[in-house]
């Protein structure tokens, strides 16, 4: 096994491997570990003096007035193991336990290594899982009018946990598929990366067999349709037998089939988490294929250890509906043929300023003018061109990505329209992301373009440099904040409590969003401050080096975040 000053490095230093070994430490005689026991300090002010704490009050469950004995405090800073970052003292203050790392071996280990931290933890228990995310807002959708605000968060969201999954060795299928068209066209000016519509014949096959189904099933009824005589006709046209019915809830101008009883079969089976109020519905054509689609994805998962799990990603306003279409397929599965299905439920999208009724085409067009406008006038005639478009639509995805995926998938969201709320430069926006994965790009262009001119030497070898120069308090923050927790947060955003009781899930869908905001921030504000690109003179290169070396670790985990969310990085701006 590779290794750094003795420590062992495998897969990559880890703080939650940290944390579990801190914690196993401080047991006392027969005592059982304390959960959160210990943490990691992240802000500015803390890190100037320790790394990780224990405070009193959770030592004093252990040890009488948090007290702890010299020999413990001498067993916590010799601890060492897989993954374990390398303890340069442990001490017990007023605060509690407080541990400091050796800060220089972190940087060199964590830089020396830097692809070991872009990619989660390697888990075969979730590699062996397949899932199917069926994006319930793209059935039936023929126009981009037809996408709300909540639609668009919807397929965002989907979109992104496809991502994070995968990136965690999940295997993931998107349903529905979506033909050729303006919603295509739309998805992939947002850099929405979903498959193209399955075969229509084995899909309508599906939905004649669930047809068919349905009519033997004992919870369903006929529908008693309603004949109007024409003028002058003496009796039914002869195709009166199917009557075209839109239940409020349900897609328009579409045939139906029959009424089940949903109640009935909720209550017989005893199932939890849905609905009371959910009663009789009124099964359309669409609906069945919409099964019909799933069911096929389904039986491309047979094969797959670990078995198979739908999460229907809807917004708030269709649940109802989906709850539905949940218990239908549920009544028509035989016993052998039961799927998990759970939901993960996005909140509403509420506007404010005007018009008030927003469809997710005039959104994106809004956003791509306000983007245009803001960089003609911090950039003014530069701002044309072929280039400049690629800019303006890479800045346009982000902003319309951060807004919908910023905050938790279950909260509501209030989108501002007006002007004042779009920049190229605002701290909380994917164009600030955006805006300093370019400073990073022209950060190593100058370099590159100095070597070219003899002025600065060609880049060492990880191994060659010398971290001991990086003392700087941003330096710290960087590594610590940023690329060390970096696969921790990326397997973080990939959990899903699949055995929690009831049908909705919940998922980090924010976390990736918020991390790059406030990598963004730190960055910036480290930038402004520090001198990367020093004098070109010799004694200086060593720090120079060094600076480089955590920029591009910086640079990478950027890039490789912003991958989960399907948004290339500008290289310039």
């Amino acid at each position: 096994m590779e290794s750094v000053g003795g420590h062992p490095l495998h897969e990559g230093l880890r703080v939650s491997d940290t944390l579990r070994a801190l914690s196993l430490a401080v047991l006392p005689g027969d005592a059982s570990p304390v959960p959160g026991m210990w943490f990691k300090e992240s802000s500015a002010k803390n890190l100037r003096h320790r790394d990780f704490l224990a405070p009193r009050a959770a030592l004093g469950k252990l040890y009488r007035r948090g007290e702890v004995p010299e020999e413990d405090v001498k067993r916590i800073s010799s601890i060492k193991g897989e993954g374990v970052l390398p303890l340069q003292s442990c001490e017990l203050s007023d605060f509690g336990l407080a541990v400091r790392l050796e800060r220089s071996l972190v940087f060199e280990q964590v830089l020396g290594h830097i692809p070991h931290y872009l990619t989660p933890p390697s888990s075969t228990s979730v590699s062996m899982k397949s899932v199917i995310l069926n994006c319930v807002a793209l059935h039936g959708c023929k126009t981009v009018d037809d996408l709300s605000l909540g639609c668009l968060r919807a397929i965002l969201v989907a979109d992104h946990l496809a991502e994070v999954l995968r990136g965690d060795g999940v295997k993931v299928h998107l349903v529905p598929g979506l033909r050729e068209g303006a919603v295509g066209l739309f998805l992939r000016q947002l850099r929405v990366s979903w498959p193209s519509e399955v075969d229509a014949s084995s899909i309508d096959a599906g939905a004649r067999a669930l047809k068919q189904a349905l009519e033997n099933s004992p919870y369903a009824e006929a529908i008693e349709v309603e004949i109007t005589t024409q003028p002058h006709q003496d009796g039914p046209p002869k195709d009166a037998a199917v009557c075209p019915v839109r239940e409020k809830d349900g897609p328009p101008k579409d045939d139906a089939v029959c009424r089940v009883r949903l109640k009935e079969f909720l209550e017989q089976r005893q199932l939890p988490g849905y609905d009371p109020n959910l009663d009789l519905f009124t099964v359309l054509e669409g609906n069945l294929r919409h099964l019909a689609e799933l069911h096929q994805a389904v039986l491309q998962c047979q094969d797959v250890p670990g078995g198979c799990t739908v999460i229907h990603v809807v917004n708030c306003e269709d649940e109802f509906q989906q709850q539905k279409m949940d218990l239908l397929w549920q009544l028509l599965s035989t016993r052998s043929h039961v799927v998990s299905q759970k939901h993960l439920v996005c909140g509403p999208v509420k506007v404010s300023g005007s018009p008030p009724a927003t469809s997710a085409g005039h959104f994106f067009q809004l956003r791509r003018s306000q983007m245009r406008s803001a960089s003609v006038m911090k950039y003014g005639d530069l701002v044309q061109g072929a280039s400049w478009d690629e800019i303006v639509d890479s800045l346009t995805s982000a902003a319309v990505r951060f807004e919908m995926l910023a905050t938790p998938h279950r909260s509501q969201i209030t989108v501002v329209l007006d002007d004042a709320s779009i920049s190229t430069k605002g701290t909380k926006s994917g164009a600030f992301v955006m805006y300093n994965c370019a400073r990073l790009a022209t950060l190593f262009e100058s370099y590159h373009s100095a070597v070219r001119q003899g002025l600065y030497p060609e880049f060492p070898t990880p191994g060659e440099l010398d971290f001991k120069s990086l003392r700087e308090e941003g330096e710290w923050l960087l590594l610590f904040n940023y690329i060390l927790p970096f696969p921790e947060l990326l397997d973080q955003s990939a959990q899903l409590q699949f055995a929690t009781k009831g049908i909705r899930i919940t998922a980090h869908t924010e976390a990736v969003c918020k991390f790059l905001v406030n990598l963004s921030m730190d960055f910036s504000s480290y930038y402004n401050r520090v001198h990367i690109l020093g004098e070109p003179l010799s004694h200086l290169f060593s720090q120079m080096f060094a600076r480089l070396q955590l920029m591009r670790g910086v640079q990478d985990v950027l890039h490789r975040a912003l991958a989960t969310l399907h948004i290339p990085p500008l290289d310039q701006l």
